[in-house]
């Protein structure tokens, strides 16, 4: 490479072109920008088939204000007529009532383009968050959690040992008396003050229900949030945990019967998990036996290796529901109806190469198969069904 001899050979040796400087593209002008901003609005009601309105959002909201201000200048309006091909430029006459008619009233054009972030908002929480802030905030020492502490180690010796189990939460299962777990921490909803009135919203008056509450943690914590403080957090991530199934039983014979010395059994409802190897059978999750027998189930199952109805193969007994004063085989049928829509469909031969179907095998989780004999004690099955798809139980 030879020597330059001044400033100007070196400019001018620029074989990659790295010093050749790219006219920029003119700004748009005005006109292009207005007429820009009207095609988003074009746009808009191509897609939606209705104009931009309020209360749909804060994209919508510039949109609508954008139309507004459009509408209220003669001058826009004719510059844009060729291309309002849906009529939108319909004239509006002015009503200022509300902070909604101010902003909207944007003749101007300054809400066109939030470029400062006018709607970003950054320091007010959502709402999900101060419920969150809340479920933390009003946390405080429980004076008599030495009252407390036994039960909660009782639960979770329950769900240690398959007694208890942990459900989806919904709402309708939060009551006083009743433990969660929130975060991995279990708590006991001990009371709810309710509450209850008339809230407004954007949609219109609505008849809620609310009020303190006092939860206890198991950490040693308690805390007196609102009671829809505790649903929401505990719908973000939350779980249920079940009655234990000793209880369960017991609430069978008060529900259904006026046990005597005299009474005698009427029966046996049980829940079996089958042990097949057959591999169309190991792999489906949740497949459970609901079923009825007048003498012990211990009994009933020990020759289960060789019938199709408990599918050629031994079982697991998982839990017995003993019946009196009541007609068990309707009770069975309710629950077979209940679950009628994840009935197991398998052929089964017997030893004889007979082909069977049996009809009382089910897909759903133990939880949801002990939570749905609840509802049927406590009377509220009818509204609820089985959500087969996701396994859960649901309002009707």
């Amino acid at each position: 490479m030879s020597d330059k001899k001044s400033l100007q050979d070196i400019f001018n040796d620029d074989p990659f072109g790295l010093l050749n400087v790219k006219p920029s593209s003119p700004a748009r002008n005005e006109d292009e920008r207005l007429t820009s901003s009207f095609q988003e609005i074009v746009e808009f009601y191509e897609k939606n088939k209705r104009e931009p309105q309020l209360g749909g959002g804060i994209q919508e909201h510039q949109l609508y204000s954008r139309l507004k201000g459009i509408r209220d200048d003669q001058n826009k309006m004719a510059m844009l007529k060729q291309h309002d091909k849906f009529g939108l430029l319909n004239y509006e006459p002015k009503e200022i009532n509300s902070l909604n008619d101010i902003l909207s009233d944007d003749t101007f054009g300054l809400l066109d383009d939030d470029s400062e972030g006018l709607f970003d908002f950054k320091n007010i929480k959502k709402p999900e968050d101060r419920a969150s802030a809340d479920f933390v905030a009003r946390r405080k020492r429980c004076k008599d959690f030495d009252k407390y502490e036994p039960l909660f180690k009782e639960v979770q010796k329950d769900l240690s040992g398959g007694k208890r189990k942990l459900m989806p939460f919904k709402q309708e299962i939060l009551n006083a008396g009743d433990f969660f777990v929130h975060n991995g921490v279990l708590l006991l909803l001990e009371k709810v003050d309710f509450e209850e009135g008339v809230q407004q919203f954007r949609s219109g008056s609505r008849f809620r229900k609310d009020g303190r509450t006092r939860v206890i943690f198991e950490n040693g914590t308690e805390s007196n949030m609102l009671y829809r403080s505790l649903y929401k957090a505990l719908l973000d991530n939350g779980k249920a945990v079940s009655e234990h199934i000793d209880k369960v039983n017991e609430k069978f014979v008060e529900k259904f019967s006026n046990i005597t010395e005299e009474d005698k059994e009427a029966g046996f409802i049980y829940v079996l998990k089958s042990k097949s190897d057959k591999q169309n059978i190991k792999e489906i999750e949740h497949l459970y036996k609901i079923g009825y027998s007048k003498v012990a189930v211990e009994e009933r199952v020990k020759n289960a290796s060789q019938e199709p109805t408990y599918l050629m193969a031994p079982v697991t007994i998982v839990t017995v529901f003993k019946c009196y004063n009541m007609n068990p085989q309707k009770f069975e049928q309710l629950i077979h109806n209940f679950f009628g829509n994840s009935c197991l469909n398998i052929d089964i031969f017997d030893g004889n190469k007979q082909r069977h179907t049996p009809r009382e095998w089910f897909i759903a989780p133990i939880d949801v198969i002990q939570q749905a004999i609840q509802f049927i004690i406590s009377g509220e099955i009818v509204n609820y069904r089985y959500d087969s798809t996701n396994k859960e139980i649901i309002p009707r």
